[in-house]
C-alpha cells in the first residue's frame, strides 16, 4: 500500500485549513513528501500509478488549494524523468520548458563544427539563461529542465540553489520563481538527449496538471458556493430559494462538470500518447481555462461581498483559477492547437470519427 502523502502536521500548512492562507509560503512552511496516515493527508500517487489516478491526487491538491507542488510532481516532472532514463530525486520537483536558454557542450568534440560545439566528448552542459516563473522552484529539490542543445532537445535537472533565484508569485500566491543561470555547468550525469516527442509530451503533461487543479479548485467552488446560499437567507427564505440564483448554481454546476469530463477524457489517450494525446489535452486545456472565468464569476456573484474577503475560503479557490487558466497555455493557445490539425485536412471526418 502506497504510504507517501503530503504531511499536514505543524508546522506545515494544513492542506485542509481553509483559514490559513498560502501566500507567498517560505519553504519552512511547505508540505514536504512524508511517511504519514494523518486523516487529512493528500496522497501522493506511486511513481508508477497510471495516468487516471494521477488526475485524482492532482483535483484533490486543487480542491484542497494544498500549498506545494503536488501536481508538478507526480504528473510533469517525475514522468518525464522515467522517460528520460534519469532517477527522480525525493521530495518535490517542478518542471521548465525553456527553448530561450542558450545550451553548448562544455567539452566539444574536436569534430565537431562552430564554437558551440554540435557534438561533445560528453553530455556535459554550460547553460546560460533564465528560467522564468518556475512553479515552486524555491521548495523543489530539483527542477526538470527541457532545453535545445546544439545537438537537439535535452532534459537535465538543476538544483535551484545553484541558480540565482528571484521570487514571484502568481494571483493566488504560488511562488512563480525565476531562476537566472551564468555559464552553470550541468553534469553529464544529469543530462539526457531526448526526442522531439518527450519535448511535446512535457508541453502535454503541463497542460493537463494545470488542468486538474482547475478542476479540483471549480468543485470546491460548487461546494462553497451551494452551502453559502442554502445557508444564507433574505427575505425569508435560503437564497438558493430564488430562480435566479437556481439559474446561476446550475450554470456553475454545468461548467464544473465540463471541466471535469475534459480531464477524465484526457488521461487515457496520455498514456498512449500520439494524436489522440495531442487532441484531448489540447481539448481539455482550452476547457478548462474557458470555464474558470466563468466559474470563478459566478461563485463570487452568489456569494456576494462576503466571497472576496482574506476570512473567507473562498478567494483561495477563484484566485488560483484565475492564475491557473493562463498557466501553460490559455484558452487561446490550446484552442489554437486543437484547431491547427483539425483545419489542416477534412474537419468533418475527424468531428466524426474516434480517434
Amino acid at each position: 500500500m502506497n504510504t507517501h502523502t503530503i504531511d499536514t502536521s505543524t508546522p506545515v500548512i494544513s492542506a485542509d485549513d481553509y483559514g490559513t492562507s498560502a501566500f507567498f509560503a517560505d519553504p519552512d512552511a511547505i508540505a514536504v513528501v512524508t511517511n504519514t496516515t494523518a486523516p487529512d493527508a493528500v496522497p501522493l500517487p506511486s511513481p508508477d500509478a497510471a495516468t487516471a489516478g494521477l488526475l485524482a491526487a492532482a483535483q484533490e491538491a486543487g480542491f484542497r488549494a494544498v500549498p506545494a507542488p503536488l501536481a508538478e510532481t507526480a504528473l510533469v516532472a517525475r514522468p518525464l524523468l522515467r522517460r528520460a532514463g534519469l532517477p527522480a530525486p525525493d521530495g518535490f520537483l517542478s518542471y521548465a520548458i525553456a527553448p530561450e536558454l542558450t545550451v553548448r557542450y562544455a567539452r566539444p568534440a574536436a569534430s565537431s563544427v562552430g564554437s558551440a560545439g554540435c557534438l561533445g566528448d560528453d553530455d556535459t552542459l554550460l547553460v546560460t539563461g533564465t528560467l522564468r516563473r518556475v512553479p515552486w522552484a524555491r521548495a523543489a529539490t530539483a527542477v526538470v529542465v527541457l532545453a535545445t542543445a546544439p545537438s537537439g532537445p535535452v532534459l537535465f535537472t538543476l538544483t535551484p540553489g545553484r541558480a540565482a533565484l528571484t521570487p514571484g508569485g502568481n494571483l493566488a500566491g504560488e511562488p512563480r520563481d525565476d531562476l537566472h543561470l551564468a555559464a552553470l555547468e550541468i553534469p553529464a550525469s544529469q543530462v539526457r538527449r531526448i526526442s522531439p516527442e518527450l519535448l511535446d509530451e512535457a508541453r502535454l503533461r503541463a497542460a493537463l496538471a494545470r488542468s486538474a487543479l482547475i478542476a479540483g479548485a471549480a468543485e470546491r467552488c460548487v461546494g462553497l458556493t451551494v452551502a453559502h446560499t442554502t445557508a444564507r437567507t433574505q427575505f425569508g427564505r435560503p437564497l438558493s430559494r430564488f430562480q435566479a440564483v437556481k439559474q446561476e448554481e446550475a450554470r456553475l454546476v454545468e461548467e464544473t462538470a465540463l471541466v471535469r469530463t475534459a480531464v477524465q477524457a484526457a488521461a487515457a489517450p496520455l498514456d498512449t500518447g500520439g494524436a489522440a494525446a495531442r487532441f484531448a489535452v489540447a481539448a481539455a486545456k482550452t476547457q478548462t481555462s474557458a470555464s474558470a472565468a466563468e466559474i470563478a464569476r459566478i461563485a463570487h456573484q452568489l456569494h456576494g461581498a462576503i466571497g472576496i474577503t482574506r476570512l473567507h475560503p473562498l478567494h483561495l479557490a477563484t484566485t488560483r483559477l484565475w492564475s491557473w487558466r493562463d498557466e501553460d497555455g490559455d484558452e487561446t493557445y490550446w484552442a489554437r492547437r486543437l484547431a491547427r490539425p483539425l483545419t489542416a485536412t477534412a474537419l468533418w471526418p475527424t468531428l466524426t470519427t474516434t480517434p
